[in-house]
This record gives structure tokens, sequence and C-alpha cells, in this order.
């Protein structure tokens, strides 16, 4: 469930965490290994650097412009591959069958309340919601306590909610 800007933040920081703990076996006496040690900071400044930026989509230390932060989080959901097809959940002998559809507004409405959560709660109120998933077995996926998962598909849940009553009241 992560996209490529999540699964390239892993691997930068395991290959950070690789180059600390070679950095940290190197003997400082030896002026060889002082050149190796000069290399490998460089790259751990160069991998934190990219880090940073991979993280909040704005170039480090770039304080003014016009960037979003976490720009890589916000994706684009108007394909929708993650929500289930309902048209083959209709009657198929029903001759008025009427085609279920998205609006362009509609699309852009659950972009932002799925770009308006976390990782984690969109990771797990999707398995349980679009893909019927049960709680225990999000929880075993994802390696983390059923409780974290019903706090999260709760929080979820509410940030739904709120969006759908402010809607409202903006269209009432």
């Amino acid at each position: 469930m992560l996209n490529w800007a999540d699964e390239l933040i892993q691997e930068y920081t395991v290959g950070k965490q690789d180059l600390k703990r070679r950095a940290d076996r190197l003997d400082r006496s030896n002026p060889i290994e002082m050149q190796d040690l000069k290399q490998i900071n460089s790259m751990i400044e160069s991998m934190t650097f990219s880090l940073d930026w991979m993280k909040t989509g704005r170039q480090p230390g770039n304080y003014r412009g016009v960037d979003k932060k976490a720009i890589y989080q916000r994706r684009s959901y108007e394909n929708i591959d993650l929500i289930p097809d309902i048209a083959a959940q209709l009657e198929t002998d029903d001759i008025n069958k009427k085609h279920l559809f998205m609006t362009r507004e509609e699309k852009i409405i659950l972009a932002d309340i799925l770009a308006s959560f976390s990782l984690r709660e969109r990771q797990c109120y999707i398995l349980h919601v679009a893909q019927k998933r049960s709680m225990g077995d999000i929880a075993t996926e994802l390696g983390v306590s059923k409780s974290m998962v019903q706090q999260s598909i709760r929080r979820a849940k509410k940030k739904i909610k709120d969006r759908v009553e402010n809607d409202s009241m903006i269209y009432a």
C-alpha cells in the first residue's frame, strides 16, 4: 500500500543507517580510513538532504516558495483503482441497469478526504471498508495491534464525517 515515495524513503533510511554503522566501525587513527570516513559522511549528508526533501516534498532550507508540504503523499485518486467496482454487485438481469460513476467533483472530494488521512489511517480504512478485511487480518498484515487498526479506522471515519458535515453546511 506504500507509494513510490514511501518505499524510497524506507530504502534511503535503511541505507543511511548502514552507512552510519560502517562509519562507526572505521579506525579513526588510520589516514586511509579517515578518507573513507570523509566520503561516508558526505554520503550520509546527501542522504539526509534527500530524505528531508522526500518527506516534506520541498527542498530543505527553502522556506520561501510555492511548494507544498508533503507533496508526494498527496496522490491522485481520480483513477480510483483502490476502490472496488460495485457495478458487478448490481443484478445482472436488470434491464434498466444503472451505471454507477463518480463525477469529477466527487472524485476531487474523495481524493481530498483520502489525502487528509495519515498513511496508517489510509491503509486501515481502505483494507477494512473497500476490501472487507477484518481488523485482525489488517493488524497481522501491517504488523500492528488490532487496537491500532481500530483507532486508525475510527479517526478516518471521523475525518469523513467532519468533511461531510462541513460540505453540507457549505451547500445548505
